[in-house]
């Protein structure tokens, strides 16, 4: 129906009850009307019809929803009503010199009741049709009785093309046990899903507590998982506020999600004021990492931001989509580079000039590394040398490398290739004027070569899914927040430090591998767990600093700061001189070895360091 055809029906509706409702309280009052009383009656009904109409156009009751009313919409037919009634008793007393309250006040209940009821009964009728053509839809239980629940659960009751169908809802908070919200009953709480979902045959469960931290989200998927129906959590309410989404557009549960630890959050201040109208430069910014720190620093507006990169699909990709959102505002500037060339690197700090560099290129994939050590030493070492040099040399103000858990007591090439690196932009931040700093993180979930996206291939072509050892633990965190440390740490930036994420406990791969496994709606049993043993270079266990390295104070809730020990510059020298020289094998157990801080005696018959 048009708003127009609506209007016109709601109007003709309301002139019939309010000519209905004034006659018959007269008519219940006075049975025999005579002229006096039909005169008194006939200037009542005008007056009472127009001042009704006037009143719900001032309430809008002709614009609203009566499909959703509520109490506000009770009230407003309330308050238009009684206006309406006053009016008509005033002009009463100035046309007759008399009120005749009794009739009015008769009037004033009839109108309501009808006028209410016309309207609510839409809503009952509605509500009742569409629960009777619903049996298709999945039967759903809602989590948390809260307004965020009470939204999602309105919301799918008064959807048409909705496929869920809310049932009942699960609330920890006891004063809410056994009553009835829209109809849905609240049988229980966290305990009692796996009950609730047995007795009322549940499909799907959605969680709808915004509030909620990590860890409880975490408890309460493991109660869901317990289960067979899938599990789903509402939108944030800042993008439903936003437009981003709508309220019943539920996402999967994800990996993310269950970290067990709230996300770490920046110092908006402190980086726009290092960020904001600046030159930035991202080396790798096609990778996961490099990426992201792309996108968050656009949103701090600096003046130009150069992404750097030898893979220029990965370059391309990331311009077009700043472009998208940036263009009109911050200078867009792709440069295809390998940062294992010196001279290029150096040509490009001269031409731009960047205030800050992010140096995101790297190698970081193990058991790769451990296959091709040059390749290793190559990029992590020597490109790092070369980019830093550069950023030196050319005046940069901050310089923030990226490096890995893998670098504290590395046992592989990966990890050793990144310690060094951090000893040889500690070096430079002895004598440079440039704030060299390193920031150190573990897993980062997502990320191209990390542990997830296999897993969900592994999941999608049937299992099983394949884990090194039963007992091995990571340190895991989400691409944005793996970047947002890294931005964070240039606007804490002193020189030599190394910055590390409290990144909580950390969690064992067979048990993401279950999560994951859950989250994607199949069991254990179905898809399997196949052990396949550490590969070369693996640790059972990651750490994120050493003893000696840390420094009791932190610098920013939840990140922590070391100044990890700095010796061995010789050999590392001898390294970037000879590795081209040495097999693989040499070049392993020599990175390792200065990694650690231990001795390289003799290679190929000279002396390290004299060669």
């Amino acid at each position: 129906m048009t708003y127009q055809k609506r209007l016109t029906f709601l109007s003709m509706l309301d002139s019939l009850i309010v000519l209905s409702a004034i006659y018959f309280s007269y008519l219940m009052l006075h049975p025999y009307l005579g002229i006096f009383k039909l005169g008194t009656l006939l200037a009542s009904s005008i007056t009472l019809l127009v001042c009704h109409h006037l009143f719900a156009y001032l309430y809008k009751l002709y614009k609203k929803a009566w499909e959703y009313a509520s109490i506000r919409e009770l009230l407003a037919i309330v308050q238009a009503v009684t206006l309406s009634i006053v009016t008509t008793a005033i002009i009463q007393f100035i046309i007759f010199n008399d009120i005749y309250v009794r009739a009015l006040f008769i009037t004033w209940m009839i109108h309501v009741l009808l006028i209410g009821g016309s309207r609510f009964s839409w809503r009952m009728f509605r509500d009742r049709y569409i629960r009777n053509e619903e049996v298709d839809r999945k039967l759903t239980l809602i989590i948390g009785a809260g307004s965020a629940g009470t939204m999602v659960a309105r919301q799918l009751l008064n959807s048409h093309d909705a496929e869920l169908r809310p049932v009942a809802f699960i609330d920890d908070d006891r004063k809410k046990y056994n009553l009835q919200i829209l109809g849905l009953p609240v049988i229980g709480n966290s305990s009692h899903i796996v009950k609730a979902v047995q007795m009322l045959k549940i499909e799907n469960i959605i969680i709808a507590i915004p509030s909620l931290s990590k860890q409880e989200l975490n408890r309460i998927f493991e109660e869901c998982a317990k289960t067979s129906a899938k599990t789903q959590i509402m939108p944030k309410l800042e993008d439903i506020m936003l437009g981003k989404v709508s309220i019943n557009q539920f996402r999967d549960v994800q990996v993310e999600d269950l970290l067990g630890r709230e996300p770490i959050e920046l110092d908006i201040n402190s980086i726009s004021e290092y960020v904001l109208n600046k030159t930035v430069l991202v080396t790798g910014a096609g990778g996961s990492i490099g990426s992201e720190i792309c996108r968050q620093i656009c949103s701090f507006y600096p003046t130009k931001i150069i992404l750097v990169g030898h893979g220029e699909n990965s370059i391309y990709q990331i311009e077009m989509e700043l472009r998208n959102h940036y263009g009109r505002s911050i200078e867009i500037i792709p440069v295809i580079g390998d940062v294992q060339d010196r001279t290029r690197m150096f040509e490009i700090m001269e031409e731009f000039s960047p205030d800050v560099v992010y140096h995101a290129a790297a190698h970081k994939h193990v058991p790769l590394m451990e296959y091709n050590p040059r390749e290793a030493v190559k990029n992590n070492i020597l490109g790092t040398k070369n980019v830093a040099e550069a950023a030196d040399t050319f005046g940069v103000k901050t310089f923030v490398m990226i490096s890995s858990d893998k670098a504290v007591n590395p046992t592989n090439v990966m990890g050793a290739t990144k310690r060094i690196a951090e000893m040889i932009i500690q070096q430079l931040a002895k004598v440079s004027n440039t704030k060299f700093v390193a920031v150190r993180f573990g897993n980062v979930l997502g990320s191209r070569g990390s542990v997830i996206p296999l897993f969900k291939k592994q999941i999608q072509a049937g299992g099983p899914v394949t884990v090194t050892h039963p007992e091995m633990t990571r340190y895991f965190m989400t691409i944005p927040e793996a970047s947002r440390l890294v931005i964070q740490a240039g606007a804490l930036a002193r020189g030599g430090e190394i910055f590390v994420l409290d990144m909580g406990d950390p969690v064992k791969i067979v048990d993401l591998a279950k999560n994951l496994i859950k989250l994607s709606g199949y069991t254990i049993e179905e898809i399997g767990i196949k052990y396949s043993g550490i590969r070369p270079g693996e640790k059972m266990y990651e750490e994120l600093l050493v003893e000696n390295e840390v420094h009791k104070e932190a610098v920013f809730p939840k990140i922590f700061i070391g100044k990890a020990v700095l010796e061995q510059e010789e050999e590392i020298e001898y390294l970037l001189v000879h590795y081209d020289h040495l097999s693989p094998d040499e070049i392993k157990e020599f990175v390792i070895n200065v990694a650690n801080r231990r001795k390289n005696e003799v290679l190929y018959g000279t002396e390290v360091g004299k060669g």
